[in-house]
């Protein structure tokens, strides 16, 4: 059980987000939700927990807020995602995904928060050859990847000064719907494959593009690792709990450690519908070939066992929240 009272969840009205919220609330923890709405929604957003609508490149309302509710844990979502948006708006990018943090993180000052743990992501890696672990050095190739790169190092840097430990948590390919039903993945800017095929799956003529099929890989396509979303959310409970009680900080890589091609989820998707049809695009900018974790620290320290890790369950998931949007 954690012991942590009060817990701040920037984005927790997004996807990951309440996820994680479903998980705490269920905990002893006071949740808090602080979401601007843009790529969250009402609809996600935890009963049992208490709401903000603000926006994390507002420094003085965090301040007032992180002292106001005594937040002594902060698990901080809140970021634009989209790979293709963020090399044609960088700037929009910069202000909200590494000034964002730096107002987050500057707004623990003289404050109760002992606990900072950051949604990172793989793509800070780079292009990689076979499994990547966490000491591997740092090669964003895209302008997004470059941002979460950013917010790592200011979440690094200010922890001395602010006195909070924190947990950097890269995710790889994020998939999948809550068991309960309630809660799934609703933004489709983010072009997400699987919430893509999902959506396809209840239509007439389900067709998926495909960008790009000249990587260096066995069929040409993207090579990425698919984690379910309810198992990335409990990564992050006990990714607490050892922070809690150890009083370290740590980075951990969040996936399963096996890769799919792109090719080979479009077709276990037809294996279960022949009618989809696949279309092959040119390739996107800031894709790498291939990007797959090796998960030996996570299962050491946390003791992390995950639940969901079949590729059809996660699939499956995923159409079942389809259906019921």
């Amino acid at each position: 059980m954690i012991k942590t009272n009060n817990i701040l969840v920037t984005g927790g009205a997004g996807y990951i987000g309440s996820h994680i919220v479903e998980q705490l609330v269920k905990t002893k923890s006071k949740v808090i939700i602080l979401d601007n709405l843009i790529t969250g929604y009402k609809k996600l957003i935890n009963k049992k927990a208490k709401f903000i609508k603000q926006d994390i490149k507002n420094k003085i309302k965090l301040t007032e807020i992180i002292n106001d509710y005594q937040v002594d844990t902060i698990i901080h979502l809140a970021a634009y995602l989209n790979l293709s948006d963020a090399e044609k708006n960088k700037k929009k990018y910069y202000k909200n995904n590494i000034q964002g943090t730096l107002n987050l993180v500057h707004a623990c000052k003289n404050s109760n928060v002992k606990n900072i743990i950051f949604s990172s992501s793989c793509s800070v890696y780079g292009n990689v050859k076979g499994p990547v672990n966490e000491k591997k050095r740092l090669n964003p190739q895209g302008y997004y990847a470059f941002t979460k790169y950013k917010a790592e190092e200011i979440i690094k840097k200010f922890s001395n000064l602010y006195q909070y430990k924190y947990g950097i948590l890269r995710y790889f390919n994020v998939a999948g719907a809550s068991p309960s039903g309630k809660i799934g993945e609703i933004e489709t800017s983010h072009g997400h494959l699987i919430k893509n095929l999902a959506i396809q799956s209840l239509k007439k003529k389900p067709t998926i593009s495909i960008y790009g099929n000249d990587y260096n890989t066995k069929d040409g396509t993207c090579i990425r690792d698919y984690i379910h979303v309810s198992d990335l959310a409990d990564a992050h409970l006990k990714t607490l709990k050892y922070i809690k009680a150890e009083s370290k900080s740590l980075t951990l890589n969040c996936g399963y450690g096996k890769g799919y091609s792109v090719l080979e989820i479009a077709k276990i998707f037809k294996k279960n519908d022949n009618r989809l049809i696949i279309n092959f695009k040119t390739r996107r900018a800031a894709d790498v070939d291939v990007v797959y974790a090796n998960i030996k620290k996570i299962k050491k320290i946390l003791k992390w066992k995950p639940k969901y890790n079949n590729i059809n369950k996660i699939i499956k998931s995923s159409i079942k929240w389809e259906k019921s949007c």
